[in-house]
């Protein structure tokens, strides 16, 4: 199947050809669905926390937290583009009227309100072009092109999404911010590692350059960023409509990137406590900032609780000082794990190695919000290969049609808004790739030079990647949830600090 130079270009990209050959097993035999049992649901999987509980996690975080390592994981290299897909509709049409185009006439209705209106006006006023219907297709070029902002280009970390007194920020500048408001420890240091992409990085860097030195300062915090990529061994061969791999036009092989899920080695380099990891898009104008604030130091609070009953259990099992009644009762309710029917037959050294499986894993405290309708994976419980049903994060195309039913009872979705602990209870650091779900994933199809292909993504990042980890819920409130996936999203009261 491969020749010589195929397999010195898999090599080059640090692939095995073994490792190709399985990628291309998988687009044979496709994916399997995740064996839903049921929707998590309020005190059946998500956590409601009362006040009184609130303020006690949230005061045992900031006690917690002086003497810990914090790090904010932040995926940023997606582009923009996406953004502004309507804008790029109506400037790539023939003579479009405004009035078929909804979300573009809701754009130029509000242009004054965005963030990056004045730098936008500054450019029209060079080029003496007027805020008229006639020029609109002439001023969203302007807005998506080099010679203008440049927007539909750029990566959506380096968009001008908040208006203040004092300037305008874009979504990475918010996450600096957020970082210095609850991921730095007593001595004010807080780690930030962006993912970026290659093309990008320059600008990235430049940001940070020119703001970082100011934010330490009015925020009395050390900033340490780390900017890395995807790594090219997480790349994906793509096959042709017989699943045969598919070749450019000089006969080279085509891979694609792995997608989300592939960052989950950029995580596993990293050397921290406590990984705080969100999506770049979802920040808050300052005004709205503290619930933001507020929930992260909740989950991560709780984060800290749990792991110091998993490691209190897993040293009496080392000293074979332990109680099993008490451990099982644990893991059952404070771990959300129903244990495999086959567990009631097993001996006492069974029992224990099982219940040690289960407690040495990487955890995430995940917030979830009530479901109003937005797009994105959901809670629920779900059956593993062992018999072991536990709580996991689960995308809708995962799910079967035969299960969809089970949707609609479905009460919160998952807003990306997590917090992991990463190393065992000896202080090492967990192998995260140990803990992916190798049977999950996502193909589709796409076309290269006018001929159709089958991609292939790795199982998303909080989702398939993290498969195998412990995992519990906290309900979070709407307000901490604030996506920008279109441009104007920017418009809402969230964004603009109304």
């Amino acid at each position: 199947m491969f020749t010589e130079n195929d397999l010195k270009q898999i090599t080059e990209k640090g692939l095995t050809k073994t490792k190709v050959e399985q990628q291309i097993q998988n687009f044979i035999t496709g994916f399997p669905y995740a064996d839903i049992v049921k929707p998590a649901t309020p005190n059946n999987g998500i956590l409601v926390l009362n006040n009184k509980r609130i303020n006690e996690i949230v005061e045992l975080y900031k006690n917690e937290s002086k003497n810990i390592t914090i790090t904010k994981f932040v995926p940023a290299s997606g582009a923009a583009s996406r953004m502004f897909k309507a804008l790029f509709e109506f400037y790539n049409a023939n003579n479009p009227n405004i009035n078929n185009y909804t979300p573009v006439k809701e754009f130029f209705t509000n242009i004054k309100q965005f963030a990056f209106y004045s730098e936008l006006e500054y450019i029209l006023n060079i080029l003496n072009i007027e805020l008229k219907p006639e020029n609109y297709q002439k001023i969203i070029g302007l807005v998506l092109n080099d010679g203008g902002l440049n927007y539909g280009f750029l990566p959506k970390a380096l968009i001008k999404f908040h208006k203040y007194k004092s300037g305008v920020f874009t979504s990475l500048d918010e996450h600096l911010v957020e970082a210095a408001k609850y991921a730095k420890n007593e001595l004010g240091k807080s780690n930030l590692v962006f993912t970026v992409s290659a093309e990008h990085k320059q600008l990235f860097n430049e940001r940070i350059a020119k703001l970082k030195a100011l934010f330490e300062e009015e925020f009395n915090v050390n900033y340490n960023i780390k900017l890395t990529e995807q790594k090219s061994s997480t790349d994906i061969i793509a096959v042709d409509s017989n699943n045969k791999p598919f070749r450019n036009n000089d006969g080279s092989l085509l891979f694609r990137p792995g997608g989300h899920g592939a960052l989950i080695e950029n995580l596993n380099d990293i050397d921290s406590d406590i990984i705080f990891v969100k999506n770049i898009d979802n920040v808050v104008h300052q005004k709205y900032i503290d619930d933001t604030i507020k929930y992260k130091q909740i989950i991560a609070g709780y984060l800290l609780i749990i792991k110091k009953h998993i490691e209190k259990h897993l040293v009496s099992i080392d000293k074979t000082d332990f109680n099993l009644i008490e451990i099982e009762s644990f893991v059952k309710s404070e771990l959300c794990i129903n244990f495999s029917k086959n567990y009631d037959k097993y001996n006492k050294e069974e029992k224990i190695n099982y219940l040690k499986q289960k407690l040495n894993r990487p955890i995430r405290v995940c917030g979830m919000v009530k479901n109003e309708g937005e797009p994105g994976g959901g809670p629920f419980w779900v059956k593993e290969s062992d018999g072991t049903s536990q709580l996991q994060i689960v995308e809708s195309a995962e799910i079967s049609e035969n299960d969809k039913a089970i949707l609609k009872n479905a009460t919160h979705f998952n807003p990306v808004d997590l917090v992991c602990a990463t190393k065992d209870y000896n202080g090492n650091n967990f192998n995260l790739l140990k803990f992916v779900n190798t049977n999950a994933g996502f193909i589709s199809e796409k076309s290269k030079d006018g001929k159709r292909l089958k991609a292939q993504e790795l199982p998303g990042l909080w989702n398939g990647a993290m498969a195998n980890w412990i995992t519990l819920f906290i309900e979070v409130p709407i307000i901490t949830f604030n996506p920008v996936k279109t441009v104007n999203d920017l418009l809402r009261e969230q964004h603009l600090g109304k």
